[in-house]
């Protein structure tokens, strides 16, 4: 059930940047239906019929998580009788994590899961609201009464004490609005969104930002998040994060030393990583 909760997390925190990153194509007059007449589905995919092992190369997790998935948001996916879908919930699921998975276009996961690119793209927005509702679920910033145990977790890696998350950011590729097209262009000369977050020593997401475009620099991002109030309100406590040398040394967020002059300051960086 550990593993089984790691992965969801995995997911919910990717469903959240992707819903803030890649608009939702607009539902087509042609995909209405009246409610009598209700599309024919037949899938191609059936998650018992499938290998362990294709799942995973797949949808990138495993049988039991993605049962677990299923379960959790079939309510939200059970299509509404004025409007149907047709599609079971464990397709929409699993049509969504190949796509969330291969980074493929619409189009041609729409193909490999048997509906039209519009009708994914309707599924697509569905899945992710669906997941968004789990978010606060999964995606949680330590609480007091969890700190010892995140910083023991994190002590058993490199021997660093009172650290309780490792910040860092990613760089998630997107095509531009076209009247702002240069914001998103990042140091690589690619548009993208400059996403923060931070994760736990066991590798869960604890916190996510993804308001800012690839342009703007890691620590503008960092001051304007919500991370500063909230290790704010630790400093009662001995808590650190760790950040690598985009980020400033402040008294809660422990970066690489420049020119480490001593063993001592080299042993530090070595265990930084």
């Amino acid at each position: 059930m550990a593993v089984t909760s790691t992965a969801v997390r995995i997911i919910t925190g990717a469903a959240l940047v992707h819903w803030l990153l890649v608009p939702i194509g607009h539902r087509h007059l042609g995909q209405l239906r009246r409610w009598w007449n209700p599309p024919v589905y037949r899938p191609l995919v059936d998650l018992l019929t499938m290998e362990e092992q294709h799942l995973i190369v797949t949808y990138r997790f495993d049988r039991a998580t993605i049962q677990e998935l299923c379960t959790q948001l079939e309510q939200d996916l059970m299509s509404p009788i004025r409007h149907p879908t047709g599609i079971p919930p464990q397709v929409q699921v699993l049509s969504v994590l190949h796509f969330l998975a291969s980074s493929s276009f619409q189009t041609t996961v729409a193909m490999a899961s048997g509906m039209s690119q519009p009708m994914f793209s309707n599924v697509l927005s569905r899945v992710l609201s669906a997941l968004l509702k789990h978010v606060r679920r999964y995606i949680i910033f330590p609480e007091v009464e969890d700190l010892a145990s995140v910083k023991g977790d994190f002590y058993a890696l490199e021997h660093i004490p009172s650290i309780i998350g490792a910040i860092d950011r990613t760089h998630v590729a997107l095509f531009p609005p076209h009247r702002s097209e240069q914001v998103y262009r990042n140091r690589k000369s690619y548009h993208s969104m400059n996403v923060q977050m931070v994760c736990l020593a066991d590798q869960y997401i604890s916190q996510v930002n993804a308001m800012f475009p690839g342009s703007v620099h890691d620590a503008y991002i960092l001051r304007n998040s919500s991370i500063p109030d909230m290790m704010g309100q630790l400093q009662r406590h001995p808590e650190w994060l760790l950040g690598d040398s985009g980020y400033p040394n402040l008294s809660w967020l422990l970066t690489p030393v420049r020119n480490p002059r001593t063993r001592a300051e080299e042993d530090y960086n070595e265990a930084h990583g």
